[in-house]
């Protein structure tokens, strides 16, 4: 299925039972509510799918079962985090061979690599598939940012096409489009940036409370894009502290808290994670459940245009 990187990309967090095996059921649970929600597409084996810790076995399972249970609604993106060119390539040809629908691909993981390693690895790792691409620029927690030059040699790849923003400076999209034009496809990668980077002319959002509340994520992102700002704030406001959780190095175990909460998952982890407990569960539940209480009524959305 053609990927358009529009829309709310879901980075879906990896369901497990309480034995540590992959909880398949529970997962497909909660993808139905995302393709209910009107998702435009769903991340596999991201920060929120706990990528460092699932073997390649789990990885292969997750995307075939997830191809199944989609069955061509949206395209299914698996995520690529690896340390070596080597590891990264294997993955790339795994991910299509598996019936992927394209790629999302960090820079290096753990080695700090210059410009020229970067670009190298990216054009490498794109040169050796046919899927779609989006860079995962994330600077703040992975160490390398991946400049304006850099993506301009970047353009050399036809299948590299869109770039999950992660910055934290909103600026950054209006950099993108005064360089590229619409070269690239831009999705906000902070949920707390979501609808500033929206106003400014981001197509998408990668985002990662949606696993909770998918609705009112798709919600948000639908009335920025018809220029219904006021309705959209309004929506924003109430969901901002919710959003937060996104942005804590526990974002794992609280956005798996507030997926349980709501039905549609469990606080289940994989060590070295653990579950949260005592005052840290306490405080995150409050959160969440203030925000249950609150939780607005959504504008009708069907006439609304999804780009």
């Amino acid at each position: 299925m053609k990927v358009q990187w529009n829309g709310v990309y879901p980075a879906l967090t990896t369901k497990f039972t309480a034995d540590d095996q992959l909880d398949l059921d529970l997962f497909a649970h909660n993808l139905e509510a995302q393709l209910s929600g009107g998702v435009e597409g769903i991340i596999l084996g991201g920060t929120l799918g706990e990528s460092s810790v699932l073997e390649v076995d789990e990885k292969e399972r997750l995307v075939k079962f997830a191809i199944e249970q989609v069955a061509g609604r949206v395209p299914v993106v698996l995520n690529i985090a690896e340390g070596s060119t080597r590891e990264a390539l294997k993955q790339a040809e795994l991910g299509e061979k598996w019936g992927a629908d394209g790629l999302m691909i960090l820079p290096p993981m753990r080695y700090k690599s210059d410009h020229r390693e970067t670009v190298t690895y990216f054009k490498t790792v794109a040169n050796s598939t046919s899927l779609p691409m989006m860079i995962y620029n994330n600077p703040v927690d992975y160490k390398i940012l991946v400049t304006l030059d850099m993506f301009e040699e970047l353009t050399e790849c036809d299948n590299i096409q869109a770039i999950k923003e992660s910055t934290r400076d909103v600026s950054n999209v209006t950099r993108l489009i005064n360089r590229f034009g619409d070269r690239y496809k831009i999705l906000c990668g902070v949920d707390t940036l979501a609808m500033e980077e929206l106003c400014l002319g981001a197509h998408g959002w990668v985002a990662g409370l949606v696993c909770a509340f998918p609705a009112e994520t798709v919600a948000v992102y639908k009335l920025v894009k018809a220029g219904r700002l006021e309705e959209a704030r309004q929506l924003y406001r109430w969901f901002l502290p919710l959003l937060e959780l996104d942005i804590h190095p526990k974002l794992v175990q609280y956005i798996k808290l507030a997926e349980a909460e709501v039905g549609i998952g469990s606080e289940q982890v994989r060590p070295p994670r653990l579950p949260l407990i005592g005052a840290e569960r306490e405080r995150v539940l409050g959160t969440i459940r203030e925000g249950l209480a609150n939780r607005p009524e959504l504008p009708e959305l069907d006439a609304v245009a999804a780009h």
